[in-house]
């Protein structure tokens, strides 16, 4: 039998020009970085291949130079099919310079689309995206005037409105494991995600394309067991043996076997989240945590809400999930987002979209860079940012419950607590409410006509999107509605009775939400944990990277 592995140099002259190119990670997971440089190092030498079209769903980059980011180089790319582009800014730069063809789709829907592709089926008929900028009747996803084709259209079964995305070949894919067979077959045990590579691999190779995986190594025996193999040989082409520093668990994480689910870890004592507003701001959105629910919290201010929820000691009590396909546990936050420790099942991500597309979501608590009167929601283009819709349309458009996590005003904004008031020390630059998004992210109307309970919570104030409009339901204690909510408010926003926002929200004790939401009193917190916990327990303390990264 032919060996299939090859060096990356090697496998890299097999991509024509003009090929199609998708490329698993979700942020540093997952991403094939051995293959990516090679690729960049090769036109960079020889400017071969060329106008390549590239597909990925969650941005495998590092907001700086890592992962694709490397493949910004004029002339390599023509086209760019992304879901999240706020950790690809220099793919964005070409996308905001009309220097490519760009396309922001879901995150979900291009995980799904994967499938289609796949089986040879006619394309992806859903729901999500309608009423946003993915909408034909919008923008249909195109990023800027050199984008042509229409990917996306309106079709109408039995008098329902849906989108139909369109499929297409897929020539080359980059994925990535942990050990591969003399077959090709493919294990992930040290893999933190398995996100879309059995779908990608499934879609390339029923192209008529190449499959091409990046290991850390070869299995010892000639054939690992069945129950191992997360990507079968008959899909895979060729093998690349990775480098160590360019098989990284995440960016930030070289390995963390809790991160793989190797074993169950005791969260170490976190230092609580100093007093300030992204800890307000998640104390009052983990009030709406729904005992034994299933929660998504988005990337940057809402990923607080995980931190609030292990300080309450209420872990234990709600499921906390990722888009990547984790169920359960302590997803990460910073350049370890996707990953977690202590979960309980790790899905594919086409299947958690398929969960979230349903309607298997409680709650989601999700960011917010800008808010109109309509309610509608815009974190994926406004001014010199493209961050990309990643997954917020598929989960703000089908969770029950919703709430945008953000502050009032963005820019310099600087704020104290004294004597359990709040108090404004400088105002940001600019507001977060606007009189009309740039883009819209979500769409307030849909919502309510949808019946979610949607709620705009911010550092100072509560606002409630209902029928009549946006209402002002909290404020906090000690700020003026006049002067420093309604003046920075560019729309009429309805006030009635608004309530001053609890005040263990600006106490610097735990709060005792587990009491508050109906929970025994005997409920121990885990910041006061035992220092002997893991020794108890016989478990092993966490690696896991407490850095934060704000998006929005």
């Amino acid at each position: 039998m032919k060996s299939k592995v090859i060096s990356p140099q090697d496998v890299i002259e097999m991509i024509r020009p003009r090929d199609t190119l998708c490329i698993s990670g979700f942020v540093g997971t997952g991403t094939p970085e051995e293959l990516i440089k090679a690729l960049e190092a090769r036109y960079l030498q020889r400017k071969a291949p060329f106008d390549l079209t590239l597909v990925f769903a969650a941005a495998p980059g590092d907001g700086k130079d890592q992962g694709i980011n490397r493949l910004a180089h004029k002339g390599l790319l023509k086209r760019i099919i992304g879901g999240h582009w706020g950790l690809v800014p220099k793919l964005g730069a070409l996308a905001l310079n009309n220097e490519v063809e760009a396309y922001n789709l879901p995150l979900g829907v291009i995980s799904q689309l994967y499938r289609e592709i796949g089986g040879k089926r006619g394309g992806l008929l859903s729901k999500i995206g309608i009423g946003t900028f993915v909408d034909p009747a919008q923008d249909g996803g195109k990023l800027n005037r050199s984008t042509w084709e229409e990917l996306v259209k309106r079709v109408d079964i039995d008098g329902e409105e849906w989108l139909h995305y369109k499929p297409f070949n897929i020539d080359i894919a980059f994925i990535r494991g942990t050990r591969a067979d003399s077959k090709g077959n493919i294990s992930m045990e040290n893999e933190a995600l398995t996100l879309d590579t059995l779908a990608m691999a499934t879609a390339t190779k029923n192209s008529g394309g190449l499959v091409i995986a990046q290991v850390e190594g070869m299995a010892s025996g000639k054939n690992m067991s069945s129950r191992n193999v997360e990507i079968p040989g008959i899909l895979v082409d060729y093998i690349v043996i990775a480098k160590q520093e360019n098989h990284r668990q995440t960016w930030t994480t070289p390995f963390d076997p809790a991160y793989a689910g190797q074993h169950k870890v005791a969260q170490q004592k976190s230092q609580a989240m100093p007093l300030d507003e992204r800890k307000l701001i998640a104390r009052r959105a983990a009030f709406e945590l729904p005992l034994d629910g299933v929660i998504n919290l988005g990337i940057g201010m809402p990923e607080g809400v995980s931190r609030i929820a292990s300080e309450e000691g209420l872990l234990d009590e709600i499921t906390l999930t990722a888009e990547p396909g984790v169920i359960g546990g302590m997803p990460q936050g910073g350049l370890d987002f996707g990953a977690a420790i202590n979960h309980e099942a790790l899905l594919q991500q086409n299947q958690q979209f398929d969960f979230y597309d349903g309607g298997g979501l409680d709650l989601a608590v999700l960011g917010m860079a800008q808010v109109d009167a309509r309610g509608h929601v815009n974190v994926s283009k406004f001014g010199p940012k493209l961050a990309g819709a990643g997954g917020f349309i598929n989960i703000s458009q089908s969770a029950s419950e919703l709430v945008f996590a953000g502050t009032l005003t963005a820019g310099g904004l600087e704020v104290a607590v004294e004597d359990g008031k709040l108090r404004i020390i400088k105002e940001g630059r600019t507001s977060k409410f606007v009189p009309a998004v740039e883009q819209i992210t979500f769409n307030g109307e849909l919502a309510l006509k949808s019946g979610q309970k949607v709620l705009y919570v911010t550092e100072r104030a509560v606002f409630k999107l209902g029928k009549e409009g946006m209402e002002l339901v909290e404020v906090a204690p000690g700020i003026d509605i006049e002067q420093q909510v309604l003046a920075l408010i560019p729309f009429p926003v309805i006030v009635r009775e608004p309530k001053i926002m609890d005040a263990r929200i600006y106490a610097q004790d735990a709060m005792g939400l587990a009491v508050l939401l109906g929970l025994s009193a005997g409920l121990t917190v885990a910041s006061s944990q035992p220092d002997d916990l893991a020794a108890e327990l016989d478990l092993e303390p966490s690696q896991a990277s407490e850095s934060e990264l704000q998006f929005y």
